[in-house]
């Protein structure tokens, strides 16, 4: 399978937010706050596995029946904001 690059860009800013976390901890940032990034970083990573989702099945589909598949883009967003 062929990775999207915004599922690793998601992936590495998510990975950036946990350390800023590991800090804010260090820091005796307040919970509020720590649960704030963590709830943010859940959303990133939900959205990289709708977005690895999507892809997998449009690469799978497009190598089953030989066909490519173009303007899901929509499809793909839509279902991307019910993640």
């Amino acid at each position: 399978m062929i990775c999207h690059p915004e599922i690793k860009n998601r992936l590495k800013r998510a990975s950036g937010q946990m350390n800023g976390v590991i800090t804010m901890m260090d820091e005796g940032a307040t919970c509020e706050d720590i649960l704030t990034q963590l709830k943010a970083i859940k959303s990133s990573i939900e959205k990289a596995i709708g977005l690895l989702t999507t892809t997998n099945l449009i690469q799978k589909i497009e190598a089953k029946f030989n066909v490519e598949v173009k303007d899901v883009d929509d499809a793909i967003d839509l279902v991307m904001k019910g993640i």
